[in-house]
């Protein structure tokens, strides 16, 4: 039989089990049939066989980003602007992208902007600034972790918020001297989202998922998991596979935040699983906790550091649900046989994860339940044991490391860094733990990220700890199989195995055995998805 697509000359690190390389393989109706060298591999082409030749080449199976946000990056690309340090650098460049920005749009149209780092662009601007910038039109600033915004006089009328409007259930409109400053945290931010968001369609969605595609089939991505997925983007995704528009996997984290959704998939006996090899249902996600470089996650100790002006002091963080509200929450998902994942970030609000986690296991006992802690930031060796003797995934948020690494220890303090992200106590001890962007909040690339992971330094050379560094070969181990066993996929992906996915990326270095510290800059010369190149640099 010929194949559909071989590959020639790479140095291929399959990534499964014994380590195993070769230089070529082949693959049949989007599926690996043989792994070999060149010579053996040569027979396998036929007339229609698309031939690969990688030129010596590291080849690695594709990145299995397992925690994104590719719907609201997709409505960012098309409606949004970008303001994120490599775009503006001081806070008189980011209020010149305001006003060039605010001139540009029909009248009455909201302003909306995302990845705002005011650690690196020059300060949160103040409310009258943002007036001055804006000339009276609603403008929302997304801070670049999520959880926070800036908002300026007129979005607050638009939304029907002054200063006596009391602050929303787990959220925080600041203010200074009895006065709004403008910047707005977690649930009170999520009012601005609403109103911006309100207008989206499916078709806009979908038609931004196009351009979120061709970033992540760049960088080297072959399959994503969408985390807090809303209803909505789960019929754009699937107008999307009926009209052959995908040209990577997705896999679907469906949100606790869209309230009938969770519910109506346990009303409906749907599974984690339901779904086909290029859109399938993973499981369900609650997000409890916030983040550490807005200073709003939850810890045991106060944050260190300047306060944000309108913060509370002392600052230990936010939770958003009650403990018992959302055990009732989780325990239903998990006896319905959806996979539960519920976000923690500070050591608080891992342990409040756990405590549910713990309590919906109590109540229907399962053995390989895969539960994840998502972004699972700050293990210390208390929470690094209880990961370990509940079997509970800690899904890490690698991607914050070179990004928000800086902010990290500037909030908690340098010697706190011994304990984010370590890798290396996780690996050790036998807690899985694979790596993931979230993406928009960090960049879609992973190679920062896997950098980071084996330097412990950002890409600005803040000290991330070296004592939790890992191998580059570990690295990219969390990014490939252990991305893919922890939404029950190692069956399909995740290594270059006889019977799994065609799913491969060529590279311009060797990330596995070259220098370390080149592999921030990783380009990928091509990306194969199902046996078909999808992008070629």
């Amino acid at each position: 039989m010929n194949a559909d697509f071989v590959l020639l000359g790479g140095r291929i690190a399959t990534m499964d089990a014994a380590g195993s390389e070769c230089t070529a393989l082949a693959a049949v109706n989007g599926r690996i049939v043989a792994l070999g060298d060149d010579h053996a591999i040569r027979q396998h082409i036929g007339p229609g066989t698309t031939v690969l030749h990688a030129e010596g080449r590291r080849v690695l199976p594709g990145i299995v980003d397992s925690h994104a946000h590719p719907d609201a990056y997709a409505i960012r690309l098309r409606t949004w602007t970008l303001v994120s340090p490599d775009r503006v650098r001081t806070r008189t460049e980011l209020l010149e992208t305001i006003r060039r920005r605010c001139a540009e749009l029909p009248p009455g149209r909201w302003a909306a902007f995302y990845r705002l780092n005011e650690r690196q662009s020059g300060g949160y601007p103040t409310l009258d600034e943002l007036d001055a910038a804006s000339n009276g039109r609603p403008l929302f600033i997304l801070r670049t972790d999520g959880h926070l915004g800036l908002a300026n006089r007129a979005a607050f009328a638009a939304c029907g918020i002054d200063e006596t409007t009391p602050d929303p259930a787990f959220g925080r409109f600041d203010k200074l001297d009895g006065k709004l400053t403008g910047l707005v945290r977690e649930t009170a931010a999520h009012i601005f989202l609403n109103a911006i968001h309100g207008q989206d369609s499916e078709a806009d969605i979908a038609d931004g998922m196009e351009m979120v595609q061709d970033q992540c089939l760049a960088a080297g991505i072959t399959s994503v998991a969408n985390s807090l997925t809303p209803s909505k983007a789960i019929r754009a995704y699937q107008d999307m596979r009926r009209d052959g528009r995908w040209r990577m996997r997705m896999g679907i984290i469906a949100s606790g935040r869209d309230e009938p959704l969770i519910p109506h998939l346990i009303g409906a006996g749907i599974r984690s699983g339901f779904g086909d090899e290029w859109l399938r249902l993973i499981g369900v996600e609650w997000c409890p906790d916030c983040s550490t470089s807005g200073r709003t996650a939850a810890y045991w100790e106060p944050y260190v550091g300047a306060p944000i002006p309108g913060e509370p002091v002392p600052n230990t963080g936010m939770l958003l649900y009650e403990k018992d509200d959302l055990t009732e929450r989780a325990t239903a998902a998990h006896k319905a046989g959806l996979q539960v994942m519920i976000e923690g970030v500070g050591d608080r609000g891992i342990d409040f994860a756990l405590d549910v986690m713990e309590a919906a296991l109590a109540a229907h006992p399962v053995g390989d339940h895969r539960m994840r802690v998502e972004h699972c930031c700050y293990v210390t060796p208390p929470i690094l044991q209880r990961l370990k003797r509940g079997g509970f995934v800690d899904s890490s948020a690698t991607g914050f490391m070179d990004e928000l690494g800086e902010a990290y220890a500037a909030n908690r303090g340098q010697e706190a860094m011994r304990w984010m992200w370590p890798h290396r106590s996780l690996i050790d001890a036998g807690v899985p733990a694979p790596g993931h962007s979230d993406f928009a909040v960090c960049r879609v690339s992973p190679w920062t990220a896997i950098a980071a992971m084996v330097n412990r330094r950002t890409t600005t050379g803040a000290d991330l700890d070296a004592r939790e560094a890992i191998t580059a070969r570990e690295a990219v181990h969390a990014y490939t199989w252990l991305g893919a066993w922890a939404q029950r996929e190692e069956h399909e992906k995740g290594s270059l195995d006889i019977g799994k996915l065609a799913d491969l990326i060529v590279l311009d270095r060797d990330v596995l055995d070259g220098d370390t510290v080149a592999i921030a800059g990783t380009q990928v010369a091509a990306t194969v998805v199902g046996g078909v190149i999808r992008h070629r640099a």
